[in-house]
């Protein structure tokens, strides 16, 4: 499954990709996120919980960050378990770009899952997805935009 999407943030460019690098604007914006530890510059382990339809589940799970690319973008890829719910793996690109006094994020974001979360269908895993991700970009630009005017 992919998305990608794109997303207007009243910010600079540097401001944008410090808050992407701030474990706790990333918790703030990750919906369901109950911890997120930063154990290095490029390593994350997140506890999330989620609802997939009717499933429900705590995932656990490590992000790892490229910032090779910095600060025009970077990748990230992930794994999280969800015990007998199943596991959902990926990793997204994110590119920014500076538009006078805002930055436009892209992102293409490619995921797998498996397990029973895998069993509900495509179009309703790829549903709530788009809703997550929307979510998550929402509230994130919602904090940084506010940070960058006050």
């Amino acid at each position: 499954m992919e998305l990608s999407d794109e997303i207007r943030i009243s910010a600079p460019k540097a401001a944008v990709y410090a808050a992407l690098n701030d474990p706790e604007i990333l918790r703030q914006c990750i919906p369901g996120c109950e911890e997120l530890i930063q154990h290095s510059p490029e390593e994350l382990e997140a506890k999330v919980v989620l609802k997939i339809g009717p499933v429900k589940a705590r995932f656990a799970g490590n992000v790892t960050l490229d910032t090779a690319k910095a600060p025009d973008g970077f990748s990230l890829t992930g794994e999280g378990k969800g015990g007998a719910a199943g596991y959902a793996k990926g990793g997204a690109e994110v590119t920014l770009t500076e538009d006078g006094d805002e930055t436009v994020l892209a992102y293409t974001a490619k995921a797998d899952v498996g397990g029973k979360i895998a069993q509900l269908g495509s179009r309703l895993i790829l549903g709530t997805a788009k809703k997550l991700s929307g979510k998550f970009f929402s509230k994130f630009a919602e904090i940084v935009g506010n940070s960058a005017a006050g």
